[in-house]
């Protein structure tokens, strides 16, 4: 047990000043985290000072050595000094603390490495005719001197955290604080697209090992930016990933996210920028995962590069240490660009599905060889495919596919289908291609102009459902069939108050529901998209959706997972025959449907296979 903290009858503590090392050493708690905290701060004050080529060398993990070179505009000699006092910067006045157009503002960085390392600065500002270099060590800041550079600004970090050696027990191993400066690095060298970046680890000595680069890219924007997440996140998501470009009452929101069939199994590959600035703001990771319920299970997560942009007025970047979290004056408008600009670009991506799938599949075939380039994507739907899938809309295609309950034909094989002109011109017409066979009853075999698909009948239709009930709920014209007989459903007390706090909800959908007498229900109406469905199995998913929604949303907030669930008793099932007519009908309506390239959990509908990589799989080419 603690003891109290004064005696009675003690003298009162005396409040004191505390001096210039003791203020810094404390800073240095905050700004200075690790290794990783310093070079942040370097690399950031390279790039506010153009920098167009920064190096970045390190040694023991960056506790040993720390070294930031770049070709920025430097610091005259007269202002070595000022630059190792607390509080200051170049970058603001002081009169506008909300108006920040640069990272580093606080002036807290450099003296704060000072206090608990071995600091050198050489720089040689621009016009200059020599370079001047000063050092500090431990809080000791020795005077001004001549050196040798050419241009630019080189600071040297030695020994971090040796005036204060209890820190060093916190710091982690060298190989993990190694990945966090490379994690550092990547997130801005995403956000400076036009901006070099080499990093080295140089704990052998000599020219050391290169662990990052990223030459500097050029065209607009997007081209550069595209070129330098392709460097960083890898051919994979700069294939797999849409443009976003969206804009709301002064906020832009630009990058690009990955196709939903391009997820990951940890949020591992989400960065968020703030006017350039890297973030981990709990506003936007949510907003993000809102964006994405409608298209991943909740154990997977898209993979993004998103940047928000807005008047620096707007938003808040001094609300942590770290600057590592921003306050935004109007969250709600934030969080609204971020879910409708990603919901819109995955719209716009139709059918497109991960070329990953393809790559996955070729890669099962042959085990022991080395995975294939991914090599295609999904083109939008012409405006062709998109007239002849309303064409399919029409009265015939619902009673054929969408809400089917006729008769079972014979089995489909590759004969019973006719391979003449009408054929040959949906394979060339349409991107899915024209159906040739059904196998094991579940798999849809299309030919396309170069390739095959290969299409889950049950996973694509049942997005299909779910993509037809949002857009009916959204303009109010859910049409509800009625049922001859009402099934009656009896239910625990528990699922019966449940189900009752959502029963208006449920209807608007075209699911009536009425209570008949104690805990028992009654299902009097169905959604006329769905056909002939099993009531109670639905009711009972429904509650099991309640169930997991209901500790911390409404059901008119996650209405759409609730609608999910629902379309899989409207879709064709698995085990289920369909006419060649059908599977083109399905085919042609993916085409024309957004997000009908992956199911309601994220998973691919549909895989295609580039015909060399089918003729590399039997050693033709």
């Amino acid at each position: 047990m603690n003891q109290p903290r004064h005696n009675i009858g003690q003298e009162l503590p005396v409040i004191r000043q505390l001096d210039d090392a003791a203020a810094n050493r404390i800073a240095a708690g905050e700004v200075i985290e690790r290794p990783a905290s310093a070079i942040k701060e370097l690399v950031e004050n390279a790039i506010d000072a153009d920098a167009t080529r920064i190096e970045v060398d390190y040694a023991g993990g960056g506790k040993t050595l720390i070294r930031v070179t770049d070709d920025g505009y430097g610091i005259a000699a007269d202002q070595l000094s000022l630059a190792l006092s607390r509080h200051a910067t170049s970058k603001i006045d002081g009169s506008d603390l909300l108006n920040i157009h640069t990272f580093g503002f606080r002036g807290e960085a450099l003296p704060s490495m000072g206090a608990v390392g071995r600091l050198t600065i050489t720089s040689r500002a621009r016009g200059a005719d020599a370079a001047a270099m000063i050092s500090v060590s431990g809080g000791e800041t020795a005077p001004v001197r001549p050196a040798a550079l050419a241009k630019g600004t080189v600071v040297e970090l030695r020994d971090l955290f040796h005036a204060t050696p209890a820190r060093l027990k916190f710091l982690r191993t060298d190989r993990s604080e190694s990945m966090a400066i490379a994690d550092v690095i990547k997130r801005l060298a995403m956000a400076e697209p036009y901006v070099g970046f080499t990093l080295r680890d140089v704990s052998d000595g000599g020219q050391g090992r290169v662990v990052f680069r990223a030459d500097p890219c050029s065209g607009d924007l997007f081209d550069a930016l595209h070129a330098r997440l392709r460097s960083i996140l890898g051919k994979e998501f700069a294939e797999n990933s849409v443009l976003i470009d969206a804009e709301r009452e002064g906020h832009t929101l630009t990058g690009y996210a990955s196709l939903p069939t391009y997820s990951r199994g940890a949020s591992v590959a989400q960065y968020m920028f703030v006017n350039g600035r890297p973030v981990r703001d709990k506003l936007l990771l949510g907003a993000l995962r809102g964006a994405y319920s409608d298209f991943l299970s909740r154990d997977r997560h898209p993979a993004v590069a998103l940047f928000i942009e807005c008047e620096p007025e707007r938003v808040d970047v001094n609300v942590h240490p770290a600057k590592a979290e921003v306050r935004f004056r109007d969250p709600g408008l934030v969080r609204g660009l971020l879910v409708s600009g990603l919901r819109h670009a995955l719209a716009g991506a139709g059918h497109r599905a991960s070329t990953t799938v393809a790559d996955a599949t070729l890669g099962a075939f042959c085990p022991q060889s080395t995975p294939h380039a991914p090599v295609y994507q999904m083109d939008r739907p012409s405006q062709r495919a998109i007239h002849a899938a309303n064409q399919f809309q029409q009265p015939g295609f619902g009673e054929a596919v969408v809400g089917y309950s006729g008769r079972v034909e014979q089995p489909v094989g590759v004969s019973d289908i006719e391979l003449g002109a009408e054929e040959a011109s949906l394979t060339e017409a349409n991107p899915l291609g024209a159906a040739r066979a059904q196998v094991h009853e579940n798999y849809i075999i299309a030919q396309t102009q170069d390739g095959i698909v290969i299409v889950d009948q049950h996973a694509a239709h049942e997005r299909l459902v779910y993509e037809q009930l949002k857009s009916q709920m959204a303009e109010n014209t859910v049409r509800a069939q009625a049922l001859l007989i009402p099934e009656i459903i009896e239910l625990s007390p528990s699922d019966h108050a449940l189900l009752s706090t959502s029963i208006e909800e449920l209807s608007r959908f075209g699911l009536v529901i009425e209570d008949f007498g104690g805990t028992a229900v009654a299902v009097r109406e169905t959604p006329a998209i769905l056909g002939e469905i099993n009531a109670t199995k639905m009711v009972q998913d429904i509650l099991d959706e309640l169930t997991d929604l209901s500790q911390t949303q409404t059901v008119k907030d996650k209405l759409e997972e609730i609608l999910s669930r629902v379309a899989c008793h409207g879709s064709i099932r698995s085990g289920r025959i369909m006419r060649g007519e059908e599977m083109n009908a399905l085919l042609r309506q993916m085409e024309a449907t957004p997000h009908s390239g992956q199911c309601n959990h994220g998973r691919p509908t549909y895989v295609e296979l580039k015909l060399a990589d089918i003729e590399r799989l039997f050693g033709r080419t």
